[in-house]
Protein backbone atom coordinates (compact mmCIF):
# COMPACT_ATOMS: atom_id res chain seq x y z
CA UNK A 1 0.00 0.00 0.00
CA UNK A 2 1.51 3.42 -0.97
CA UNK A 3 1.81 6.47 1.54
CA UNK A 4 -1.32 7.92 -1.32
CA UNK A 5 -3.71 5.30 -0.59
CA UNK A 6 -3.11 5.48 2.65
CA UNK A 7 -3.84 9.12 3.07
CA UNK A 8 -6.79 8.43 0.46
CA UNK A 9 -7.84 6.02 3.07
CA UNK A 10 -7.31 7.55 6.23
CA UNK A 11 -9.17 10.88 4.70
CA UNK A 12 -11.97 8.61 3.50
CA UNK A 13 -12.84 6.62 6.85
CA UNK A 14 -12.39 10.37 8.81
CA UNK A 15 -15.49 12.17 6.76
CA UNK A 16 -17.25 8.53 7.42
CA UNK A 17 -16.48 9.05 11.16
CA UNK A 18 -18.03 13.19 10.88
CA UNK A 19 -20.85 12.11 8.62
CA UNK A 20 -21.64 9.30 11.40
CA UNK A 21 -21.15 11.68 14.25
CA UNK A 22 -23.29 14.81 12.61
CA UNK A 23 -26.11 12.75 11.93
CA UNK A 24 -26.29 10.88 15.91
CA UNK A 25 -27.51 14.39 16.40
CA UNK A 26 -31.57 15.03 17.71
CA UNK A 27 -33.99 15.55 15.26
CA UNK A 28 -34.35 19.45 16.56
CA UNK A 29 -35.16 21.74 13.73
CA UNK A 30 -33.32 23.87 14.79
CA UNK A 31 -30.15 24.06 15.66
CA UNK A 32 -29.82 20.10 14.77
CA UNK A 33 -31.29 19.32 11.46
CA UNK A 34 -30.19 22.90 10.04
CA UNK A 35 -26.89 22.19 11.14
CA UNK A 36 -27.34 18.36 9.03
CA UNK A 37 -28.76 20.95 6.23
CA UNK A 38 -25.53 22.60 5.65
CA UNK A 39 -23.46 19.36 5.90
CA UNK A 40 -25.21 17.79 3.32
CA UNK A 41 -24.70 20.93 0.85
CA UNK A 42 -20.99 21.12 1.84
CA UNK A 43 -21.30 17.09 0.06
CA UNK A 44 -22.74 18.46 -2.99
CA UNK A 45 -26.30 17.48 -2.01
CA UNK A 46 -29.43 19.84 -2.33
CA UNK A 47 -32.21 20.12 0.10
CA UNK A 48 -35.23 21.78 0.49
CA UNK A 49 -36.76 23.46 3.35
CA UNK A 50 -38.30 21.93 6.64
CA UNK A 51 -36.36 18.27 6.21
CA UNK A 52 -36.63 16.71 9.57
CA UNK A 53 -33.08 13.84 9.86
CA UNK A 54 -33.95 11.69 13.11
CA UNK A 55 -30.50 10.68 14.97
CA UNK A 56 -28.21 7.63 13.67
CA UNK A 57 -29.55 7.86 10.10
CA UNK A 58 -26.39 7.16 7.55
CA UNK A 59 -25.80 8.97 4.00
CA UNK A 60 -22.92 7.31 2.02
CA UNK A 61 -21.81 9.94 0.53
CA UNK A 62 -24.27 12.56 -0.06
CA UNK A 63 -23.32 13.74 -3.38
CA UNK A 64 -25.80 13.21 -6.21
CA UNK A 65 -28.71 13.38 -3.68
CA UNK A 66 -31.73 16.14 -3.95
CA UNK A 67 -34.38 16.41 -1.35
CA UNK A 68 -37.44 18.16 -1.51
CA UNK A 69 -39.16 20.05 0.97
CA UNK A 70 -40.63 18.28 4.16
CA UNK A 71 -39.37 14.81 3.89
CA UNK A 72 -39.66 13.01 7.18
CA UNK A 73 -36.33 10.39 7.33
CA UNK A 74 -36.62 8.15 10.10
CA UNK A 75 -34.20 6.57 12.59
CA UNK A 76 -31.65 4.03 11.12
CA UNK A 77 -32.30 5.12 7.51
CA UNK A 78 -29.51 4.25 4.97
CA UNK A 79 -29.29 6.03 2.00
CA UNK A 80 -26.41 5.28 -0.10
CA UNK A 81 -26.45 8.33 -3.16
CA UNK A 82 -23.44 7.83 -5.63
CA UNK A 83 -25.51 6.49 -8.26
CA UNK A 84 -28.27 9.37 -8.07
CA UNK A 85 -31.18 9.75 -5.65
CA UNK A 86 -33.75 11.92 -5.81
CA UNK A 87 -36.34 12.68 -2.99
CA UNK A 88 -39.89 14.64 -3.77
CA UNK A 89 -41.54 16.81 -1.35
CA UNK A 90 -43.56 15.52 1.75
CA UNK A 91 -41.80 12.07 1.55
CA UNK A 92 -41.89 10.36 4.51
CA UNK A 93 -38.96 7.71 5.12
CA UNK A 94 -39.49 4.95 7.75
CA UNK A 95 -37.32 3.48 10.11
CA UNK A 96 -34.52 1.47 8.60
CA UNK A 97 -34.87 1.67 5.54
CA UNK A 98 -32.71 1.07 3.00
CA UNK A 99 -32.20 2.88 -0.29
CA UNK A 100 -29.42 2.10 -2.59
CA UNK A 101 -28.57 3.98 -6.06
CA UNK A 102 -25.14 2.21 -6.07
CA UNK A 103 -24.50 -1.82 -5.32
CA UNK A 104 -22.08 -4.22 -7.21
CA UNK A 105 -22.23 -6.60 -10.09
CA UNK A 106 -22.29 -10.22 -10.28
CA UNK A 107 -18.94 -10.62 -12.29
CA UNK A 108 -18.76 -12.58 -15.62
CA UNK A 109 -17.43 -15.84 -16.45
CA UNK A 110 -17.12 -16.99 -12.68
CA UNK A 111 -14.86 -14.18 -12.10
CA UNK A 112 -14.70 -13.87 -8.04
CA UNK A 113 -17.47 -11.67 -6.41
CA UNK A 114 -14.91 -8.89 -5.30
CA UNK A 115 -14.28 -8.32 -9.21
CA UNK A 116 -17.43 -7.05 -9.89
CA UNK A 117 -18.18 -3.37 -11.18
CA UNK A 118 -19.87 -0.64 -9.24
CA UNK A 119 -23.18 -0.58 -10.65
CA UNK A 120 -24.67 2.78 -10.52
CA UNK A 121 -28.52 3.50 -10.89
CA UNK A 122 -30.17 6.88 -10.49
CA UNK A 123 -33.42 6.17 -7.91
CA UNK A 124 -36.16 8.93 -8.07
CA UNK A 125 -39.02 9.17 -5.42
CA UNK A 126 -41.37 11.62 -6.29
CA UNK A 127 -43.65 13.58 -4.08
CA UNK A 128 -46.02 12.82 -1.52
CA UNK A 129 -44.65 8.60 -1.07
CA UNK A 130 -44.77 6.60 2.19
CA UNK A 131 -41.70 4.41 2.56
CA UNK A 132 -42.17 2.15 5.44
CA UNK A 133 -39.82 0.95 7.75
CA UNK A 134 -37.99 -2.17 7.05
CA UNK A 135 -38.26 -1.52 3.07
CA UNK A 136 -35.32 -1.94 0.48
CA UNK A 137 -35.26 0.27 -2.72
CA UNK A 138 -32.64 -0.68 -5.38
CA UNK A 139 -30.72 0.98 -7.77
CA UNK A 140 -32.62 2.04 -10.89
CA UNK A 141 -35.78 2.37 -9.40
CA UNK A 142 -38.62 4.95 -10.06
CA UNK A 143 -41.21 5.52 -7.46
CA UNK A 144 -44.06 7.44 -8.74
CA UNK A 145 -46.19 10.43 -6.89
CA UNK A 146 -48.60 8.80 -3.97
CA UNK A 147 -46.95 5.37 -4.05
CA UNK A 148 -47.14 3.58 -0.36
CA UNK A 149 -44.17 1.10 -0.08
CA UNK A 150 -45.12 -1.68 2.75
CA UNK A 151 -42.75 -2.04 5.19
CA UNK A 152 -40.29 -4.63 4.39
CA UNK A 153 -40.71 -5.27 1.12
CA UNK A 154 -38.17 -4.91 -1.46
CA UNK A 155 -38.55 -2.91 -4.59
CA UNK A 156 -36.65 -3.86 -7.44
CA UNK A 157 -39.31 -2.42 -10.38
CA UNK A 158 -40.55 0.90 -11.05
CA UNK A 159 -44.24 1.30 -8.89
CA UNK A 160 -46.81 3.13 -10.43
CA UNK A 161 -48.44 6.39 -9.14
CA UNK A 162 -50.89 6.36 -6.07
CA UNK A 163 -50.35 2.26 -5.69
CA UNK A 164 -49.29 -0.18 -2.69
CA UNK A 165 -46.74 -2.14 -3.16
CA UNK A 166 -45.70 -5.22 -0.54
CA UNK A 167 -43.63 -8.13 -0.92
CA UNK A 168 -40.30 -9.44 -1.97
CA UNK A 169 -40.14 -8.64 -4.37
CA UNK A 170 -42.49 -6.32 -3.99
CA UNK A 171 -45.72 -6.04 -6.23
CA UNK A 172 -48.82 -3.87 -6.28
CA UNK A 173 -51.60 -5.54 -4.20
CA UNK A 174 -53.61 -2.55 -4.41
CA UNK A 175 -54.38 1.12 -5.46
CA UNK A 176 -55.06 4.08 -3.13
CA UNK A 177 -59.20 5.22 -4.20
Amino acid sequence: MTVKQIIRDFAISSFEFLSDIVFLLPRHKIPFNLFKRIFLLLMGAKVGKWVTFYPGISIKTGRKLIIGNYVDISSGVMLATDGGLEIGDRTLIGFRAIILSDSHEIPQNNAPIFYGKQLRKKIVIKNDVWIGANAIILPGVIIEEGAIIAAGSIVTKDVPSYSIVAGIPAKVIKMRN
